[in-house]
C-alpha cells in the first residue's frame, strides 16, 4: 500500500514539475497611436541582422570566449533567416512584401553599415536598404543546465524534463520615414535540448503572428 502512494505522490510531483518546466513568461507588446496609420503606407520591409547573446548562469569548467562568440554569430544568423524564411511561406497573410535577407545583408556590408547598426537612425538604415519599415530583433539565451544532464532528464522523463536554459525575444518595427518605433514585442520562453535556432524562431514566431501589424485582418 506504502508503495503505492509513493508512486502515486512521486507521478504528481513529476507532473507538477513537468508543468513548471513548460511554463513560459507572459509577452509583452507595445504599438505606437501612430503606427496603423503609419504601416498603411509600408510596402517592402527589411529584417535587419539579429543580435545574440548566449549566456551561462555557471560558466562551464572549459568556457571559450571565442567559441561563444562563434555560437552567438552562427545563431544570430540562423534567426535572421528563420525568420524571413517563416514570413516567406506565410505571406499571403501579410500585407507588406520582406526584403530577402541575403540581399539586406550584402547592401548593409557593401555601404560599410552592418557592423554599425547601434550607431545609425532606424531612418537611415532604411533609406540605404530601400524599405519603408525595418524589423530589430534581439535575441538573449541563457543556460542553466549542462546539455548532457538534459539529454538524460529528457530520456528517462520526457521532453518536458530537457530545460537547458531559457530564453527572450524582442522583436521591434521601426518607421523608415522618421526612425519612430512603431511596434514591440517581448517575450520569454523555456530552451529544450532539442531546440534548434530555426525551431526558435519557428516558436516564437508563432506566439507573435497574432498580434504581429503587418497581419493581414
Amino acid at each position: 500500500m506504502k508503495l503505492k502512494q509513493t508512486l502515486i505522490i512521486l507521478i504528481a510531483i513529476l507532473a507538477h514539475t513537468a508543468g513548471i518546466a513548460q511554463f513560459e513568461g507572459s509577452k509583452q507588446v507595445y504599438a505606437a497611436p501612430t503606427m496603423q496609420s503609419e504601416i498603411l503606407r509600408h510596402k517592402k520591409v527589411a529584417i535587419l541582422p539579429f543580435k545574440a547573446t548566449i549566456s551561462y548562469k555557471k560558466l562551464p569548467k572549459y568556457f571559450e570566449k571565442e567559441a561563444n562568440e562563434l555560437d552567438q554569430k552562427n545563431m544570430a544568423a540562423s534567426m535572421q533567416q528563420g525568420m524571413y524564411t517563416y514570413l516567406l511561406r506565410k505571406s499571403a497573410d501579410y500585407t507588406v512584401s520582406f526584403q530577402d535577407v541575403e540581399k539586406t545583408n550584402a547592401l548593409l556590408k557593401q555601404k560599410g553599415l552592418y557592423d554599425k547598426l547601434n550607431e545609425l537612425t532606424e531612418d537611415s538604415i532604411c533609406k540605404a536598404l530601400g524599405v519603408d519599415a525595418v524589423v530589430k530583433c534581439s535575441f538573449t539565451y541563457e543556460r542553466t543546465s549542462s546539455e548532457g544532464g538534459a539529454i538524460v532528464k529528457s530520456v528517462l522523463f520526457g521532453s518536458a524534463f530537457g530545460k537547458t536554459g531559457s530564453s527572450s525575444l524582442t522583436m521591434q518595427i521601426y518607421n523608415g520615414s522618421d526612425g519612430e518605433l512603431l511596434w514591440r514585442f517581448y517575450k520569454e520562453m523555456n530552451e529544450h535540448v532539442t531546440s534548434s535556432a530555426n525551431e526558435v524562431m519557428e516558436r516564437m514566431m508563432r506566439k507573435v503572428a497574432r498580434n504581429f501589424p503587418y497581419e493581414r485582418s
